[in-house]
């Protein structure tokens, strides 16, 4: 007998529905202020880089190249996130931080959730200098002309704490289908912002291996009691 729709979207995504709602419900908007300034700094930006003496400043602190020294890149990175792609739609940009970063600073708290969305976004970053390096040919390389391309947006690291949370939580499909969508999204559309996509994750997937190798080692040890002739092994105390 095949498990029910219901009965998979309990298992899949119930303790993820439980953490949010009861968030939402006792804390409304203080639950995530994170969240809220993240949308008000892309708001500012979004309508300050599309006037004509705002363009520059914007693209000044919070635009990134690959063909840029990589000090100026690393500086600008954190600011990248919050400054919509002028060939987007900036809805869709709102739209993923409030829902995506949302849901991870509910679910993992305000620093880890910024500590991860940088990273993620950092990791695409560096793989852009990578590619271009490698050269077209490579299989992860890309063409020199993409040194060129301005780097910015959150999309990066939406991708990559949606994998982390739905890891963290348990829905280890959904989290799949992330994976599985931006490998397609590759396949269909080979650009830097799909390949970046990809590093975001490979970046996410090496951290959930760290942790989770950790969680496996922790119990054990912790109770694993001490050897005599160790050196951790010391006589009872005597008063």
């Amino acid at each position: 007998m095949s498990p029910s729709p219901k009965g998979f979207a309990r298992r899949e995504w119930g303790r993820l529905h439980t953490t949010v709602r009861t968030a939402l419900v006792t804390r409304r908007w203080r639950a995530v202020p994170m969240t809220l300034a993240a949308v008000c700094l892309t708001s500012v930006f979004q309508i300050v880089q599309n006037q004509h003496w705002g363009y520059q400043p914007v693209q000044d602190i919070g635009s990134v190249r690959a063909e840029d020294p990589l000090w100026l890149a690393l500086l600008r990175t954190p600011l990248s996130l919050f400054v919509p792609a002028l060939d987007l739609p900036v809805w869709g940009a709102l739209a993923q931080i409030l829902l995506v970063f949302g849901i991870a600073e509910i679910c993992l708290g305000r620093w880890r959730t910024l500590g991860l969305a940088y990273l993620a976004t950092l990791a695409g970053t560096l793989y852009a200098r990578v590619g271009i390096a490698l050269g077209p040919d490579h299989p992860l390389g890309l063409p020199a002309t993409d040194a060129q391309v301005v780097d910015t947006g959150p999309s990066a690291a939406v991708v990559g704490l949606a994998v982390y949370v739905c890891w963290r939580y348990g829905a280890r499909w959904t989290g799949a289908l992330v994976v599985v969508a931006m490998g397609v999204e590759v396949l269909v559309k080979n650009n830097l912002a799909g390949k970046e996509h990809l590093a975001a994750i490979a970046a996410v997937l090496v951290v959930v291996a760290v942790q989770s190798r950790r969680e496996r080692r922790g119990p054990g040890q912790r109770g694993r009691e001490p050897r005599p002739g160790t050196r951790s092994w010391k006589p009872p105390m005597m008063s």
